[in-house]
Parts: structure tokens; sequence; C-alpha cells
């Protein structure tokens, strides 16, 4: 193989295992003065044994399928992890009611995510790669569900912290192991990049919600089969039932002389624990042994070039930094969003609506409907938005969530109608689609080149939205929790109104540069613009017909 480099000399060296190729030559400021001033003359940089090897990848077309096991083991190993957690999330703020245990709980969790999305992701990823802190981070997992058996202050919110602790650096690897083989695909299959990236997002929160299913209809079971279910009457007073819905207020303790808010036994509680123990074990072994390491795809090319390494230091303010960029300054609002509804119709929808109308027992059957409707729609959506774009199905999760939250204001929950409950929560399932897979995607096609940094603010503020949301829970009525989430909604929307302007003006406007060649000499004399909307190993990937 021969590699031309700047000075348009051929470089005879032996064929090596990969596809190597020298980048031309670039102006160094370290030779300024070895050229006259009206010198157009550019200095190739020099040529050393240890930067030959950051070239090229060769991957033959037949890799796609290998992609796609990829991202299926991914998604299936979420889909365990979360069966785990999300059975036991939604269970906490009516089965560890006692002094706002379960929510304070869920609180520490996302508090502890927001410290952790801007110090660990970019850090513990340099140092283990992408598949080895997705493995250690989901293992952070284990230890909250193991305190199930032993519910206390010491024991949950510790380990809550340690979750908060390992989510950030799971979701960050998991979006940027996505988003670098979505591109991969997207080169070896000849399409837009944005669509292949929200597509993959799509079928990842397909089986991540359908965790939903799983891990409800795990805690539904039991607690139907136990001892104490034929004994549990639900209770139908009207006075009950007006402290239910947007009435219901934990202020002042009311709440606890709901029959239907008591705790179930502990051996139940145990029982759904150690399944759930179970499903964490599995999920990192799946990621061990089933996903491919992102250095096949260009993680360790990226990671070449010396004057691209970041001191310790510029690792750990890479999140911090991201804050700088307009766009992510726009898309804080909408991913607070994202945060909090997800915690209400975890926490405060189960409680205030259907534990206190329907009890304890009926939590799972509800949110079985919301996850199988989330999971059908994340595949739907990420498959539509290829046809009409992002923006309709935005607006149409944004107006769907407002509708709902109205109905929700007005709505008197009743157990003679329990189909309204699973109305509700299959509705807000396809609100939750939307954000999931659209505002995922956006992430991924605005910050192609800072990924991690990108992802890691992704869910530092949605882990923020959590934490609001969870720290007014036992200091907020229903009702009032819900026009704060109305104003937040708004506030988002208009925030990606900007965004979506801004990007499509820029990309009118490099379209007409690229046509006009006047236009794009004079661009060329410009300083460079930084581009975050192209990855640059999508100059590193080629393409056989092997």
């Amino acid at each position: 193989m021969t590699a031309t480099h700047g000075g348009g000399c051929e470089d005879d060296r032996p064929i090596k295992d990969n596809v190597y190729t020298i980048k031309p030559g670039f102006k160094n400021e370290g030779f300024q003065h070895d050229k006259d001033s009206n010198s157009d003359i550019v200095k190739p940089p020099p040529i050393e044994e240890d930067s030959y090897a950051s070239g090229k990848v060769e991957l033959s077309r037949g890799e796609k399928w290998r992609i796609l096991k990829n991202v299926a083991a991914v998604s299936a190993a979420f889909m365990v992890q979360f069966t785990a957690f999300q059975g036991t999330a939604n269970l906490q703020s009516s089965i560890n009611a006692r002094d706002g245990l379960g929510t304070v709980s869920l609180s520490s969790i996302y508090a502890a995510q927001v410290v952790s999305c801007i110090f660990v992701p970019t850090f513990l990823i340099k140092r283990l790669t992408v598949k080895w802190s997705l493995c250690l981070s989901m293992m952070c997992y284990a230890p909250y569900i193991a305190a199930q058996f032993y519910p206390a202050f010491y024991t949950l919110v510790p380990a809550g912290v340690l979750v908060g602790l390992g989510a950030a650096p799971m979701w960050t690897s998991k979006a940027t192991y996505l988003t670098q083989v979505g591109s991969v695909y997207a080169k070896l299959t000849d399409q837009a990049v944005d669509g292949i990236i929200v597509r993959f997002f799509g079928f990842f929160f397909l089986a991540w919600q359908t965790a939903e299913l799983w891990g409800n209809l795990i805690s539904s079971l039991v607690f139907s089969s136990g001892v104490h279910s034929g004994n549990v009457s639900t209770d139908n007073s009207s006075s009950t039932l007006l402290t239910c819905g947007a009435n219901f207020c934990m202020i002042g303790g009311g709440a606890h002389d709901n029959q239907n808010l008591h705790r179930p036994p502990d051996n139940e509680i145990q029982e759904i624990s150690a399944i759930y123990l179970a499903c964490v074990v599995v999920a990192v072994i799946m990621v061990a042994f089933l996903v491919d390491p992102l250095s096949r795809y260009g993680e360790k090319q990226r990671k070449a070039d010396p004057s691209k390494e970041l001191t310790g230091i510029q690792l750990l303010s890479a999140t911090a930094y991201q804050l700088k960029k307009p766009n992510q300054q726009l898309l804080i609002p909408i991913t607070l969003w994202i945060g909090m509804e997800q915690a209400f119709i975890g926490a405060d929808y189960t409680q205030a609506y259907v534990s206190c109308a329907l009890g304890i027992r009926s939590i799972g059957y509800v949110m079985i409907c919301f996850g199988v409707v989330n999971a059908i729609c994340s595949l739907l959506f990420g498959s539509v938005m290829k046809y009409i774009g992002r923006f309709p199905i935005l607006v149409m999760g944004a107006a769907l969530h407002f509708g709902l939250i109205v109905w929700l204001l007005i709505w008197r929950p009743n157990p003679e109608t329990p189909t309204t409950f699973f109305v509700i929560s299959g509705l807000w399932g396809v609100g939750d689609a939307v954000w999931q897979t659209q505002v995922n995607g956006l992430y991924g096609v605005l910050f192609r080149r800072n990924k991690e940094a990108a992802f890691s603010n992704y869910r530092l503020w949605e882990a923020a939205g959590f934490v609001v949301a969870y720290a007014y829970s036992t200091h907020l009525c229903a009702r009032m929790k819900l026009y704060v989430m109305m104003v937040v909604l708004i506030i988002g929307v208009i925030g990606y109104l900007i965004v979506e302007i801004l990007h499509k003006r820029k990309t009118r406007r490099l379209k007409a540069i690229a046509e006009n060649p006047i236009a794009a000499a004079e661009a060329a004399k410009q300083p460079p613009e930084e581009d975050d909307e192209k990855d640059e190993i999508d100059d590193d990937i080629i393409v056989t017909h092997l």
C-alpha cells in the first residue's frame, strides 16, 4: 500500500492490517519563520511512526449486520436492566411512603446523577472505553435493589447515590455507542445519518420501554398471588376519593388514612427484589459477552491524534464547556421537562391517582399500559421521522402532554371507571416516546463532534428535572405540580422551536455556499466554523464491496 503525503511523495511502507491514509499537510504556526511572508507554501507535518496508524478503518458492507446485532444486544441488555429498576422505582412512592423514604431515595439517585453528569462520563469513558464503562455503570444498580430487603434512610439513600453516579456514564456510553455505530451504518448503506440515528434510538427505546411491561408484570403477579391480595378491598368512600387526583396532598399526612396506600407484606417485596437483582446481573453479562467494543468502529482512531488528546482537567470540564453552545442552552428547558414528566408518571400519577383510588396492586397493570404503548410508539416514531420530519412529531407530543395535564387537573379518579386510568397512562406513554426518540436524536445530530459531552448534558438536565420533581413531591399538592409542569413544557417547546429555526437557517446557508463557487471561496478564507453536525470519523470510514 502507498500513502500519499502533503508533499505529494509516495511512502512505500509495508501493508498493515487496516487501510491507513495520512491526510494532507496543514499550516503549522511553528514553521512561519521558515518561509517568506508572501509565500503560500504550506509545510506538511513530520511523519512519525506513532501517528502513522491513526488513519482509516476499512469495513465491508456486510458489517451492517454486525452493527444491527450490537444495537440489538445493547437494547436487550437495557431492557433487562430496567425491568428491574423501573419496576422498583414505580413502587417507591407507595411501598416506602413513610416519611417520604421512597421519593427521597429516588431524589438521591438523580441528585447524584447531576453531579456525575458533570465529572464522570468523559473521564470514565476515556479510561475504560465505552463498552466497559457501560458494564461497570450497570453494576451500580444492584445495591439499590438489594437495599429493598432492608429499606431505611441509611440503606436506600447511599445506594441511590451509587445508582446516580453510575447512571450518567451508563446513559452517555449507550448514546455514544448508538450514535457512532449509526454514523457508520449510514455510510455503509448510503442513508441519511440523522434518520439512521433516530431509527436506532427508536429501536432502543422500543426495547427499553418494554421494561415497563416486564417489571410491572412481575410486581403485579407477585402482589396478586400474595396472601394479602384477597383481603385488600378498594376504599370507595366519597370522602377518600375526594383526596385523590389533583387534590392529593402529602402535606399533613392525610393521605395515609387511605387503606389503599398501606404497604404490602415484606416477604412479597423481598421476592420481587430477588427477581430484579438477578435481572441486573444478567444485563451486565449480556453487554460483556455480546457487544463489540466501539474501537471496531473508530473509537481508537478518534483518540489517536495527539493534538486532540485532552488533559485530565479538560476531560472534567468537557461537559461544562458544552453549556456554552447556544443550541445546548436552548434545549435545557425541554430536557428538564423530560425528567419531570417521567418522574410524574412514575411517582405522582401512581400514588395520587392509581394507588389512591385503585390500590397499590393496580400500579403494575396501569404502568404496563404505559410501557407497551411507549415501546410501540418509540419504534413507530423512529421510522416515521424520515418521512414527515422531526418537527411535526415533537409538536404533536407537546400538544398531547399539554392536553393530558389539563385533563388531570379537572378529572376526579373513580375506581368504577378503571379504563380511564389506563387511557391516561397509555397517552402519556405516546408523549414520552416522542421526547425519548426525537430529543435524543436531535442531540445526536446537533453535537456529533462532542457526543460524550452532549449526551452527558442531556442526562444532567434530565436528572435535574427528576430532582426538581421529587424535591417538591412531598411539599406540593398534585394540582400545583401539574401547573409547574405546564409552565416548564411551554418554555421547553419555545426553546426547541428556536433551535429548529437556527438549524434550518444554517442548513440553507451552507447549501447556498456549496452551490456558489464565489461564496465558497470567500467562506474558505474565513476562520473555520465549529461544526458539531459532522463527525470527523465520517471521513475515516472506507466502504468496500467485498
